[in-house]
């Protein structure tokens, strides 16, 4: 159950940051306020340029701010799923109380105990997930306190990732004159946010097609257990149209959404519109079906990438089909398309809420929802990584002036095309529903 009080969300993305500030009173979400600014000195879902990526957060916020009358402090900001890393996790100690009734400290001890293992130095823990507490070997607890015991078992999920991504995102937000409250996996609030109980448990794969990159998600058994980025997106379609057509990458951005469809069987070769050409005096006639054939073009090849990782996991045998979200998927005749290429049941999500039914707020609008809905038992064990409580409401006081930052060195990132674990267990004989135990059953090992 959501928590009252004010949240507010941050993301960071390719072509746009955007931030939402919403109310929670008893258990409902209201909106009062959005911030949407033009990105800068973003590639690829990548902080390029910290200064240039600090001005956009400012903007986005003045524009919540604005919006919700308030003065935003704590914010909930969105962590990319560039080689992230999932695994299993495990920690046991003994209850030292006298009484030895568990404690919200022994929960964070033995969270503790499950995170001293070997993290290589280029990586950091970003949040571990509990699934399950073993009281003197009682199994099946999902909160342990105020309980008798006198040894304690936690095993959870843990997630790792680049620290250069991790350090750019929190030196930009902290730039910006702001307090991060939580740092949350965006493909993990995505499924948890968009995905019923049913789509969760059974198996759905979530695409959330951004400005600068693709990311596809598996959950199962209400998990994330899969995450994969692929380095295209919407810019990619624009700059395809700009460079076929010879005209401006702005002018190629309108024609993408005035007159834009990935699917040319719906299109018609005798509709036609002008199109300012670079060396022609005249604007040249363009038809729907040929700007459709440019845009069908990448859109394919984006999702014949995700294809072929998602059938080395038997991935689309899943249940759940595709939910596909993010700005680029909004575009005409993407569901048609991806239907044709995966052959699986696809379907768009577009949030609900007044004035932001457009899926370019999904990552957004995720990120409030998870961070509202966090379980006391989950911010327990997040702080074990931190150190401090976990702080996740934002405040309407005035934020206390920014201390001139001393230089920064400003790191950037170059990841590989694929975002993917390399080892795969070997794909198991027989039907459907036995191969879909097997991966998932030993996806961890």
């Amino acid at each position: 159950m959501a928590k009252t009080g004010i949240y507010v969300g941050l993301d960071i993305g390719t072509t746009s940051v955007k931030v939402v500030v919403a109310e929670y009173v008893d258990s409902q979400m209201n909106i009062i306020g959005v911030g949407n600014a033009k990105s800068e000195g973003i590639n690829r879902g990548i902080i390029v340029d910290i200064e240039k990526t600090v001005q956009a957060i400012k903007r986005a916020v003045a524009q919540a701010e604005e919006k919700a009358g308030i003065q935003i402090r704590t914010v909930n900001v969105g962590i990319p799923a560039n080689l992230l890393e999932v695994e299993n996790c495990q920690g046991m100690i003994a209850v030292n109380n006298d009484s030895k009734e568990i404690t919200s400290e022994d929960v964070r001890n033995v969270a503790s105990a499950a995170l001293v293992r070997s993290v290589p130095p280029e990586r950091q823990i970003i949040a571990v997930l509990p699934q399950e507490f073993t009281v003197d070997g009682f199994e099946g607890i999902k909160d342990p306190r105020g309980m008798i015991g006198v040894r304690l078992e936690m095993y959870g999920v843990m997630f790792t990732g680049p620290k250069t991504i991790i350090h750019n995102i929190r030196k930009c937000v902290e730039k910006a004159g702001l307090v991060i409250g939580q740092t949350v996996i965006t493909p993990l609030a995505l499924t948890e946010s968009i995905l019923s109980d049913g789509e969760k448990d059974f198996g759905t794969i979530v695409m959330d097609i951004g400005g600068g990159q693709t990311t596809t998600a598996v959950m199962h058994d209400k998990q994330l257990k899969f995450t994969h980025v692929n380095q295209e997106g919407g810019e990619f379609v624009t700059r395809d149209i700009s460079t076929v057509l010879n005209t401006s990458f702005n002018n190629a951005e309108a024609l993408k959404i005035n007159y834009g469809d990935a699917y040319p069987a719906r299109t018609s070769a005798s509709e036609e519109f002008p199109v300012d050409v670079i060396g022609k005096a005249e604007p040249v006639k363009i038809d729907e079906r040929y700007l459709s054939e440019i845009i069908e073009a990448r859109m394919e090849q984006i999702f014949t990438k995700a294809k072929d990782v998602l059938d080395e996991i038997d991935a689309l045998d899943l249940p759940g089909g595709v939910v596909l979200t993010g700005g680029a998927a909004s575009l005409p005749g993407v569901v048609d398309l991806a239907q044709e290429i995966l052959g699986v049941p696809v379907k768009l999500h577009v949030p609900n809420h007044m004035g932001l039914r457009n899926p370019v707020f999904t990552n957004v609008i995720s990120l409030v929802e998870y961070s509202a809905n966090m379980s006391d038992i989950t911010q327990v064990v997040v702080s074990a990584i931190t150190g401090e409580k976990v702080t996740t409401t934002t405040v309407s006081q005035p934020v206390a002036a920014p201390v001139t930052p001393e230089p920064v060195y400003e790191q950037t990132y170059e990841e590989p095309e694929t975002s993917y674990y390399e080892e795969q267990e070997p794909k198991a004989e027989g039907n459907v529903t036995d191969k879909i135990k097997h991966f998932f059953s030993n996806f961890f090992d």
